[in-house]
């Protein structure tokens, strides 16, 4: 990074007629609202959370630049456990940590200096949505969540007031479908194997997540029971691969994706009919005037969660700064922009205050929409009536049966799956 190091104690952001208080409460000419302005901030990411808005936003309220590359999972990986000096934000999943946090390539984060920390949901916490609620198979979220203090690469099995990521969106994921092209119910992951939709299927080509569908598929078909979906031995995954092989040998696929415009595209065209799909891609089809749903299934979800990690390059004013984007990110104009993207905010009540009280009720509530639903952009997505996939977010974040994961025979199980793409 190209820019003036200050260390200084951590401050709020002081903007317009508090910067002369600033100036008075500062050795001049070394002023917060001075060397802000000169930061640059890059953030390497996927495309799910990469939006134009969000930098603009920032720049609007924070005054640095936030420059966004947006990657696919596995490039987003190498990138930051391979490329420390090539970004200062990681805007990764929880189950990326596995892979990247043994790099030392990543700062441990210091929950007192995050405002809203007691406003997290528990998911990211311990686990649990309600003290009811029984933890996912998967690498949930909180078992990668902390460590044990700065410059440790030892993952806590408590809250130990050192986060490896602070949580910022996520989201339950099922089968994407045409409901039009279809033509009846869809219930059970099984569907996505069945002839009746051969050469009109598809499923996402990244592996840690794809294995993770297609273990969803091969256990409702009652082919597989398994210990742990999201750590699979040999075995299991021999079998998961079998199964999956043996349908795309016999024409069930249309085509791999790996990114959610790709999977647009495809059920755009209606070249595909029922396949693993994100929420972005449900939201751009259906803006396109294309029926589209995020098909509840009775096995329940495969879920992941965000976070935003920071590098171990990043210090003096640029940590500050990195420090101030992250509550802001959490003090709810992001979490209401995402919302209407169909993800969660890691900090719902913030987010609540963006949103009119129609939006929180069809996003959050699961509740009938009053009026007119439209998407991050303004475009209308529903009508007065309509009700979300899915139902409520407790819902839908409570009907979790897998948390994307890395597996212990992640190395394995990546050959098995590239064999699986060129069978």
């Amino acid at each position: 990074m190209t820019m003036r190091t200050n260390h200084y104690s951590r401050r709020t952001l002081l903007k317009g007629g508090a910067a002369s208080i600033a100036a008075a409460a500062l050795p001049a000419p070394m002023i917060w609202a001075q060397d802000i302005k000169d930061v640059v901030l890059r953030q390497a990411g996927t495309g799910v959370s990469a939006f134009n808005e969000v930098a603009a936003k920032v720049k609007e309220d924070l005054g640095f630049t936030l420059e966004m590359t947006a990657l696919d999972s596995d490039a987003v990986t190498q990138k930051v456990a391979t490329q420390p000096d090539s970004y200062d934000i990681a805007d990764i999943e929880y189950w990326i940590c596995k892979k990247v946090w043994p790099t030392g390539n990543l700062q441990a984060m210091d929950i007192s200096k995050i405002k809203n920390y007691d406003k997290i949901v528990g998911i990211f916490k311990d686990g649990k949505l309600t003290p009811e609620s029984v933890i996912a198979q998967g690498t949930a979220p909180h078992t990668v969540g902390f460590v044990e203090g700065p410059g440790s690469t030892v993952f806590s099995t408590q809250d130990s007031g050192w986060m490896t990521l602070i949580p910022t969106i996520y989201n339950a994921d099922t089968l994407g479908i045409r409901p039009d092209l279809i033509g009846r119910p869809i219930e059970s992951w099984t569907e996505l194997l069945n002839p009746e939709f051969k050469g009109k299927a598809s499923i996402l080509d990244i592996s840690s997540i794809g294995i993770m569908d297609a273990a969803m598929v091969c256990e409702a078909m009652g082919e597989i029971t398994y210990g742990d979906k999201g750590n699979m031995t040999k075995e299991e995954i021999d079998k998961t691969m079998a199964i999956f092989t043996e349908a795309k040998k016999a024409g069930q696929f249309r085509a791999f994706w790996k990114s959610f415009d790709e999977s647009v595209n495809l059920m755009s065209s209606g070249e595909v009919v029922i396949q693993s799909m994100w929420s972005p891609a449900i939201t751009a089809v259906r803006s396109k005037g294309i029926p589209c749903v995020y098909q509840p299934l009775k096995e329940g979800y495969r879920s992941w969660g965000g976070g935003i990690g920071l590098s171990t390059g990043l210090t003096g004013v640029a940590l500050d700064a990195a420090y101030e984007y992250i509550n802001w990110y959490l003090s709810g104009w992001v979490g209401g922009f995402l919302m209407r993207q169909g993800y969660y905010s890691a900090v719902p009540e913030t987010s609540k205050e963006f949103m009119t009280a129609d939006e929180w009720g069809f996003w959050f509530e699961g509740a009938a929409a009053t009026g007119d639903i439209m998407n991050p952009q303004g475009v209308k997505m529903e009508s007065a009536g309509a009700v979300r996939d899915g139902g409520s977010f407790v819902d839908r974040m409570g009907s979790v049966a897998c948390w994307n994961a890395v597996m212990d025979e992640n190395q394995y199980m990546v050959r098995k799956w590239n064999e699986f793409i060129a069978a």
